[in-house]
C-alpha cells in the first residue's frame, strides 16, 4: 500500500469533488457549518459519488472493456495476441481508486475510515443520530470490497487507513479472502437488522444520492447483497450458504429483497439500486466503446442466446448497422454478430455487415446509471437456490427474472430516447428451446446461469466474469491461436498492480498466490 497520508488524499478529493465541474453536487451537498457531526454526512455523499460505479468513460474504457468484459465475453474485442493480458497501469488506477480519494473513483476505503474516526469522537447522542450514515456507508463499502476480492482474492482491508484510525503508519497485511467474505456476510446481516427499525431524517435524505434516504431500500440492498455473496460461496461452502439462504427466502417479511415485488413489469427506477448521473453530466459511452471497437455485437450473446429465442431485448440492445453504398446508407437485413474467431484484419473488413450496440441504449445515452443491483439479479439468485435446495418455485423466480431483465433494458433505452418504451411481448420467447424451463436440473441451472450472464452485459461485466468463473456457464470458447506465451486464455484472477508490489512490504506473504491462474476461493468447479 502506498505510504501516503490519507488526510492529503481526502483534502484533494473534497477539492475535486466539490469543484466547478460538479457544481450541482456542491450546491446540494456542501456543508456550510463544517462541524464534526456534519462532516460524516458530507463524507457519506462523497463515498457514494463514485465513477467506478457509474459508467463513466475512464472506468468503462480502461477497466471494464479491456479486462472483465473481455474475460466474460460481454463486450467485443480485437482478437489480438495480447487480448488476455491485463494492463498494469489501468489495473493500478482501479486498485488505487478503491483505497484513495484522488482518482476516478470515490476512494470508499479512505472515506469510510475517515467517517469511522470522526464517528468515534462524537458524543453518544451524536453517534446515535449519525449511525444511519455509518451503516449505509458500510453496505456500500462491502459491496465494493467484495468486488475487489472477486478480482484479486486477498486484499488489504482491516489494517488500511491506520493513520486516520490510530495516528500510525502501518503497511497493511492482506486479509484472507474467505475470511473477508465471512465478515462481509455477517456485517450485512447486522446492517439489514439495523435498517429494519431505523428511521430516516432530513439530512440522510438530502445526502443520500443513491437511495434518497429510504431505509427500506437500504435494508433490501443489504439483504440482496448478502444473498449474492452467499450464493457465490455456495459451491465451496454449500452448508453455510444453503442454511442462510434458506432462512432468508423462507421469511420475506424479515428479509425483504430488491426483487421488484416479484412482478415482471416492474419499475427499475424505483425498485433497483442505480447511481444516476449528476445533472451536469453530458458524457456518453460512444468514445469509450468505439475507440477500441467494443461496440460490435458479441458472438455468443447475440448469435447463440438471444437470436435463437427471438429475444425481445435484441432491438434495444443492438442495431442492425449497415454500409454506405453510392452515398446511401443500406441497413443490414438481420441482426447478427461477427464470429469471435475473426482476426483483426477480418474484423476491420467485415464489421459493417454485422450488428453493433444500440445507440439510444448504450452509445449515446448520457443518462445511463451505474448499476448496483437489479431485481432481475435477485430473482436469478432465488431461482438457483430453489432449483438446488427447494423451498420455492424455481421456474416462477426464473421466468420473473428473465422478464424483469427485458423491462430493465427497455428502461435503459427509454432513458436514452427520453420517452417511455415498453416491450410488446415478454412471454412468447420463454417457450424457446434455449430459454424454456425444461429438462434436467442441470439443464435448468444452465439456463438460469446463462440468462443471468446475458442480463449483466458489459455494464456489469465484473459480476458476469465472477459468475462465469463460479459456474463455468455459459461454456465460452476463447480463441488461443497466436496469443502471447502464457496468455493463451483469460486469467482466473487479476495480478496485483506493480505499485502495490513495490510499496507494500507485506506483498511477500501473498506472492506465491499472485499468478494469473490462481483461482479465487469460491472458484472450485
Amino acid at each position: 500500500m502506498k505510504k501516503v497520508f490519507l488526510n492529503i488524499f481526502l483534502l484533494l478529493f473534497i477539492a475535486a469533488t466539490f469543484s466547478a465541474c460538479k457544481k450541482t453536487l456542491e450546491e446540494q451537498y456542501n456543508n456550510p457549518e463544517q462541524s464534526s457531526v456534519q462532516s460524516i454526512p458530507t463524507f457519506f455523499t462523497a463515498l457514494l459519488n463514485n465513477d467506478r460505479i457509474r459508467p463513466a468513460y475512464w472506468n468503462v474504457r480502461t477497466f471494464l472493456l479491456v479486462q472483465p468484459a473481455v474475460y466474460s465475453q460481454t463486450a467485443s474485442y480485437y482478437n489480438s495476441n495480447d487480448s488476455y493480458k491485463q494492463s498494469d497501469s489501468y489495473i493500478n488506477q482501479y486498485w488505487s481508486d478503491f483505497y484513495y480519494s484522488a482518482g476516478n473513483g470515490s476512494g470508499p476505503m479512505a472515506l469510510y475510515r475517515q467517517m469511522e474516526t470522526t464517528y468515534k469522537a462524537l458524543s453518544a447522542a451524536d453517534q446515535a443520530s449519525q449511525r444511519v450514515f455509518m451503516e449505509a456507508a458500510k453496505i456500500q463499502l462491502i459491496d465494493q470490497a467484495a468486488q475487489m476480492v472477486d478480482l484479486w482474492g486477498d486484499i488489504p482491508y482491516s489494517e488500511t487507513g491506520s493513520l486516520e484510525t490510530s495516528s500510525t503508519i502501518v503497511n497493511p497485511n492482506f486479509d484472507d479472502q474467505k475470511a473477508l467474505y465471512t465478515s462481509f456476510i455477517s456485517d450485512l446481516d447486522a446492517s439489514a437488522t439495523f435498517f429494519a427499525s431505523a428511521t430516516t431524517n432530513a439530512s440522510f435524505t438530502k445526502q443520500d444520492i443513491l437511495l434518497a434516504g429510504s431505509t427500506d431500500k437500504w435494508r433490501r440492498y443489504a439483504n440482496s447483497l448478502r444473498l449474492r455473496l452467499l450464493m457465490r460461496i455456495s459451491n465451496v461452502d454449500e452448508a453455510t450458504a444453503k442454511a442462510a439462504v434458506g432462512t432468508m427466502l423462507a421469511n420475506s417479511a424479515q428479509y425483504p429483497l430488491l426483487d421488484g415485488g416479484n412482478v415482471a413489469a416492474y419499475s427499475p427506477a424505483t425498485s433497483d439500486v442505480l447511481l444516476t448521473p449528476l445533472t451536469t453530466n453530458n458524457d456518453n459511452l460512444n468514445s469509450a466503446l468505439t475507440e477500441i471497437n467494443s461496440f460490435y455485437a458479441t458472438d455468443f450473446l447475440l448469435n447463440k442466446v438471444l437470436l435463437p429465442a427471438n429475444d425481445p431485448r435484441i432491438p434495444v440492445m443492438y442495431d442492425k448497422y449497415g454500409k454506405t453504398v453510392n452515398g446511401t446508407f443500406v441497413p443490414n437485413k438481420t441482426f447478427r454478430a461477427m464470429p469471435i474467431t475473426y482476426t483483426t484484419g477480418q474484423t476491420d473488413t467485415a464489421y459493417t455487415s454485422y450488428s453493433i450496440l444500440d445507440s439510444a441504449t448504450f452509445l449515446q445515452n448520457k443518462n445511463l446509471p451505474g448499476i448496483v443491483f437489479t431485481a432481475a439479479e435477485t430473482n436469478f439468485l432465488k431461482a438457483e437456490a430453489f432449483e438446488r435446495w427447494g423451498g420455492g418455485v424455481a421456474q416462477t423466480a426464473y421466468e420473473t427474472a428473465v422478464k424483469q431483465s427485458v423491462y430493465f433494458y427497455y428502461y435503459l433505452n427509454s432513458l436514452g430516447k427520453g420517452s417511455t418504451v415498453t416491450p410488446t411481448d415478454v412471454t412468447t420467447f420463454l417457450t424457446a428451446a434455449n430459454v424454456a424451463y425444461t429438462g434436467s436440473s442441470a439443464d435448468k441451472l444452465t439456463k438460469i446461469y446463462t440468462q443471468k450472464w446475458a442480463s449483466f452485459s458489459f455494464l456489469q461485466s465484473k459480476q458476469a466474469w465472477a459468475e462465469v468463473r463460479r459456474t463455468k456457464i455459459p461454456a465460452l470458447t476463447f480463441p488461443s491461436a497466436g496469443k502471447l506465451n502464457g496468455f493463451e486464455t483469460p486469467p482466473a484472477r487479476l495480478l496485483y498492480p506493480t505499485s502495490e508490489i513495490l510499496n507494500n512490504s507485506n506483498y511477500s506473504k501473498v506472492r506465491p498466490k499472485d499468478t494469473r491462474l490462481t483461482k479465487i476461493f469460491w472458484d472450485v468447479k
